[in-house]
């Protein structure tokens, strides 16, 4: 079953425009690995500094095996010092529960 992985993060001062950019290159990573659907960045209309990352993977187990992969963990290391908080993740099932 697709999942849906709304990724929310809230950064500080004066870092957006380097997250976005950094967001930007981590997309075009995850492209490429098996089972990811698609995928999009949210900016809060209201606070550009909390932004919403929304990726659909074919099923749960592509998605752990990228959010586990050393590729991704250096990216979110990078993104970590811009934080004002910490990242929060939800994970939703397509079209229904199980």
């Amino acid at each position: 079953m697709a999942i849906k992985v709304l990724i929310k993060r809230h950064f500080k001062e004066g870092s957006v425009e380097e997250a976005l950019s950094l967001l930007n290159h981590f997309r075009a990573n995850a492209i490429n690995q098996p089972g990811y659907i698609s995928g999009e960045t949210l900016v809060n209309h209201y606070d550009s500094r909390s932004i919403t990352v929304a990726s659909t993977w074919q099923g749960i187990d592509d998605w752990v095996r990228w959010q586990e992969s050393a590729e991704r963990e250096a990216y979110e290391g990078r993104l970590e010092s811009l934080l004002e908080e910490p990242t929060r993740y939800e994970i939703y099932d397509v079209g229904g529960g199980a």
